[in-house]
């Protein structure tokens, strides 16, 4: 049997609306889109929609624990694979 996601493992979402992530962010809606459109915050669309991956969050959590500024846009621009 195959061995299950680890997002179900502790049932957290891997994905987030822009609405949740926005609130997590403390920053409107609008801001966030705007982030989205312009290629400066990692998104998925999908007809029209858009959702965050919740990894990509905790991603830009920990650098920034770590090394302190984080430019998300940089987490937008990462090449797939």
């Amino acid at each position: 049997m195959a061995e299950p996601l680890a997002a179900a493992k502790n049932d957290r979402p891997r994905f987030r609306s822009v609405a949740d992530t926005a609130t997590i962010l403390g920053m409107s809606e609008v801001t966030l889109y705007r982030a989205i459109h312009a290629g400066q915050f990692p998104a998925i669309k999908v007809r029209g929609r858009f959702v965050i991956p919740a990894r990509a969050i905790d991603e830009m959590e920990a650098s920034a624990l770590a090394y302190g500024l984080v430019d998300a846009s940089n987490y937008a621009l990462r090449p797939a694979g």
